[in-house]
């Protein structure tokens, strides 16, 4: 484990920490509950950190035992070609959720606003948050990929995500508390965040999409076309 390894990993969990789940939604959320209330904001934010830690461990378990078993069919040509596929479907369907592409077509633009509820529905919507965004958040798989290719020992990179999932939510809980002792002055400014938010969350997700699926496409298609033969 080096000291850069350890940088560029604080960096990317920055960049996370700004995603719509653990930002955006819990702004929402913020805005629908008064101060009395922010242990429901908390129940949201646990089940984010929990869903997105056990979907590390999983990833970091499942990526080396895939490439300990499966290393070699991985590597083939029809895998790299179900993964142009998959690349260019997402890169697709990126314009669907684009605010221009539905406007010119007439079609209405799509937006996500949750609302507050009690504890069962703090938990469905953090791990419906989770469900959906954890295939875009680039940051993130590319950490989990980081952490895999160096090799290091459970006893590593399992502290390394705990902290990882931590740093996601940070920003979130230093709004909480600077809302616990400012919340005259900072209501406003987060009701024109969370007005931004909503105005622009297609256009990040699509975006999400689509770098995802150019990423994707790009990899495979470098193998498929552009690798020197055997």
């Amino acid at each position: 484990m080096t000291i850069a390894l350890l940088l560029t990993l604080a960096g990317l969990a920055v960049l996370d920490s700004t995603s719509f789940g653990t930002l955006g939604i819990p702004v929402y959320l913020m805005l629908s509950l008064d101060r009395s209330r922010n242990a429901r904001l908390l129940i949201y934010l646990a089940t984010v950190t929990v869903f997105y830690f056990l979907v590390g461990v999983a990833l970091m378990l499942g990526l080396s035992t895939a490439m300990n078993a499966f290393g070699d069919v991985l590597d083939s040509t029809a895998a790299y070609v179900v993964q142009l596929a998959l690349g260019v479907a997402l890169f697709a369907l990126s314009w669907r959720f684009d605010p221009k592409w539905r406007a010119k077509r007439g079609l209405p633009e799509r937006t996500f606003e949750p609302r507050a509820g009690g504890p069962r529905t703090m938990v469905l919507v953090g791990l419906t948050a989770g469900v959906l965004e954890v295939a875009t958040m680039v940051p993130y798989l590319a950490a989990i990929g980081m952490m895999t290719t160096s090799e290091l020992a459970a006893a590593q990179w399992v502290p390394l995500l705990a902290a990882y999932v931590l740093i996601m939510i940070l920003p979130t809980l230093a709004l909480m508390s600077l809302r616990a002792v400012a919340g005259a002055w900072l209501e406003p400014k987060l009701e024109r965040l969370r007005a931004w938010l909503a105005k622009h969350s297609s256009s990040m997700l699509s975006w999400g999409l689509a770098i995802v699926g150019f990423l994707l496409a790009r990899d495979a298609a470098a193998y498929l076309f552009f690798s020197p033969s055997p």
